[in-house]
């Protein structure tokens, strides 16, 4: 069960980092103007407009996908799983706490969604720091199932 849990969660962070990375490093204006999209504008409230500083979050996000699918081509590689979760846990937590600082800022629904959004991709990256099953434990429960 883990491993599929594991896939998933890493199934998103890599599309979440490829997409806002993607967004950022080579549209910076117009991710920093309409950023996450669909009528919603969460950047300008927050202060001014800087080039180097978007560009340099689009090459990190960007960093972190390529972090995310090694580790999905290697998920059997424990310590590679470990690093992929400390390092996304770390930078999800800090932004999830930035941002909770700044829901004042926002609308209700603005809030809202800021939250369900950092918050589920904290929930993502933390997950895969949880013990995997072991392949003989699995192939006993399979076993006992038939």
């Amino acid at each position: 069960m883990n491993r599929i849990l594991f896939r998933v969660c890493l199934f998103v962070l890599t599309l979440s980092g490829a997409f806002v990375g993607s967004w950022a490093y080579f549209a910076p204006l117009n991710w920093y103007n309409t950023f996450p999209g669909l009528g919603m504008r969460w950047l300008p409230v927050l202060g001014p407009y800087n080039e180097h500083l978007v560009k340099d979050v689009g090459g990190m996000y960007l960093a972190l996908t390529a972090l995310s699918a090694l580790t999905l081509v290697y998920l059997a590689d424990r310590t590679l799983r470990i690093v992929t979760a400390v390092s996304w846990t770390t930078f999800n937590l800090l932004h999830l706490i930035y941002h909770l600082q700044m829901l004042h800022m926002y609308g209700t629904r603005d809030a809202v969604l800021n939250v369900i959004a950092l918050g589920g991709v904290l929930l993502c990256s933390a997950a895969l720091a949880l013990p995997a099953r072991s392949d003989a434990s699995s192939g006993r429960a399979r076993s006992r199932n038939r």
